[in-house]
């Protein structure tokens, strides 16, 4: 019988620019992860894309662990060196993706830096239309983390995907069916916006979910404002935030979600450098209880 838990998996994110990634994912299998997301940040440099995969699928072996997400984050609309590559690293991944197993890549829209949010919808046009044809060619799917990395709808330097006015405007610029979201809650709570609401309308474009969580600090918001000295909300792993996964996750499900949440670390304030595998492993083993336990118990009627 098959383990209908498992519709939606628990794992983590890796450094696919890391030296090694398969001995990292060696270390880490036997804490219990089910899933890898390998990530890029703005550049896979001089990594060999196939010979990682070969390396990741043999580090994983017989376990019962996927790739089921791959991230380019980077900035693809502008010009630079560096914005060329990252680019350049959308279509390698895109090419080599079965490789992997994968059938989702992951990243931000890109941005035309210092300028108004809608000023970048024409260029955004031109590189994702062409982008979303290679994917669905090669059974492909894209999804735009909803991250604005410091910027908003007047200004930004990174990614256009971080708020559902938004999202609004990006796919009626490009309704291809293979473009979605990489979503998690953390960036809209950024925003004081409810998650929960937010899945019952967008889901069908949740293509990856990212396992990470915010903590509004209303005393300081009350105090100095939102723009004030203090910052009013910190990132947190799953268990240490204010979100309610184990609704969140009911919501997904109840959604038609099938696939992985992949737990997104090196943010939290507290749980870092010494504790960052603390968190991240309180973390799993949070979110595995709040999608209802890590062992599939059948129905002995």
């Amino acid at each position: 019988m098959t383990n209908p838990l498992l519709d939606i998996r628990i794992g983590t994110m890796i450094k696919g620019n890391a030296p090694d990634p398969a001995a990292t994912v060696r270390k880490i299998l036997p804490l219990g992860f089910e899933s890898i997301e390998p990530f890029f940040w703005q550049t896979i440099g001089d990594k060999d894309i196939p010979r990682l995969a070969g390396e990741l699928k043999d580090a994983i072996g017989d376990a019962d662990v996927v790739i089921d997400t791959l991230g380019m984050f980077g900035n693809p609309l502008e010009t630079t060196d560096l914005d060329r590559q990252t680019l350049d690293g959308w279509k390698t991944l895109i090419d080599n993706a079965h490789l992997f197993g994968a059938k989702t890549i992951a990243g931000f829209t890109g941005r035309l830096r210092g300028r108004p949010l809608e000023e970048s919808l024409p260029r955004y046009r031109e590189v994702w239309s062409e982008l979303a044809k290679r994917a669905a060619d090669k059974g492909v799917r894209l999804a735009f983390e909803n991250c604005a990395m410091d910027g908003n709808w007047a200004t930004g330097d990174w990614n256009i995907a971080h708020n559902p006015d938004a999202w609004e405007l990006m796919f009626n610029e490009t309704p291809d069916d293979n473009l979605g979201l990489e979503w998690e809650p953390c960036h809209q709570m950024v925003y004081l916006i409810d998650p929960v609401p937010q899945i019952r309308k967008w889901a069908p474009k949740f293509f990856h979910v990212h396992g990470k969580d915010a903590t509004i600090r209303w005393d300081v918001i009350r105090e100095h404002g939102i723009f004030g000295k203090y910052p009013f909300v910190q990132m947190r792993s799953p268990g240490f935030g204010d979100s309610d996964w184990t609704r969140i996750i009911s919501e997904l499900r109840l959604a038609g979600y099938r696939g992985t949440i992949d737990i997104e670390g090196w943010h939290d304030p507290v749980y870092r450098d010494a504790l960052e595998m603390t968190g991240q492993v309180h973390a799993l083993n949070y979110l595995k209880g709040a999608r209802g336990g890590a062992a599939f118990v059948p129905d002995p009627a």
